[in-house]
């Protein structure tokens, strides 16, 4: 049997604890997304101290589905007035459906990387995206991903198609897992925050440039006090 929370007139059944620390919890009583706008907090890092007034503030503009335990932060960069600049430019902006999770932000505690295992996540590449991505690849037109969950989203969908690399239109779950040595299929140019050490999306930074170049970048973001992580500072990587 697991163990039963009870709050007013809902419930919370720990059904299973996995070796991970993941808990799956079953909830009855009460609507679990009303629960999460009663009781939730914004998962935030810890050198964040207060809690966010406004939860819209740790929002992309252009969130439509519920489903990601945070932001992917990249995005946090963009207002509706970029977002209509960059396509004045003539760039091309698409949208895929991501629900963020502890693939993301789960920090690397084995010593060897390889032996890290990634938490899968959920993601939706509808076949108009696929389309418009593929046909850039064919005519060497750059992909530029919003953060590094849309990289590894993009990757894990890449197929070759006799000399050029492609993508599947796909619903589903990716627990890919990038560090250097990995052999980019898709991406061409990436948006991303100033990460944490030890963390799998410093890995991919190194993965995509070098170790070398992200430690020179980001002595560089350290001397002149750059806000790291949630709400922090991005560098346009290509």
């Amino acid at each position: 049997m697991g163990s039963v929370i009870k709050y007013k007139d809902a419930q919370a059944k720990i059904l299973e604890r996995k070796e991970s620390g993941i808990r799956v919890v079953q909830f009855s009583g009460k609507d679990v997304h009303e629960l999460l706008k009663e009781q939730g907090e914004i998962a935030l890092p810890p050198y964040i101290k207060s809690k966010v007034a406004d939860i819209n503030r740790y929002q992309t503009v252009y969130a439509q589905k519920q489903g990601a335990i945070a932001a992917p932060t990249a995005g946090l960069h963009f207002t509706q007035e970029l977002l209509q600049a960059i396509t004045k430019k003539g760039i091309e902006i698409q949208k895929i459906t991501l629900h963020s999770g502890l693939g993301t932000f789960r920090p690397v505690k084995e010593e060897l990387v390889e032996k890290h295992k990634m938490y899968h996540e959920e993601f939706e590449i509808n076949k108009q995206v696929a389309q418009s991505i593929n046909k850039a690849k064919i005519i060497n037109r750059r992909v530029i991903a919003a953060g590094t969950t849309v990289v590894r989203t993009l990757e894990s969908q890449a197929i070759q198609n006799n000399d050029h690399w492609q993508i599947n239109a796909n619903k589903g779950m990716t627990d890919l897992y990038i560090y250097p040595g990995y052999k980019f299929k898709i991406i061409d140019a990436m948006l991303t925050n100033f990460h944490l050490p030890k963390s799998t999306l410093l890995m991919l930074v190194c993965a995509f440039t070098s170790k070398e170049f992200i430690f020179k970048a980001y002595d560089y973001a350290i001397k002149n006090k750059f806000r790291f992580y949630s709400f922090g500072d991005a560098m346009f990587i290509f």
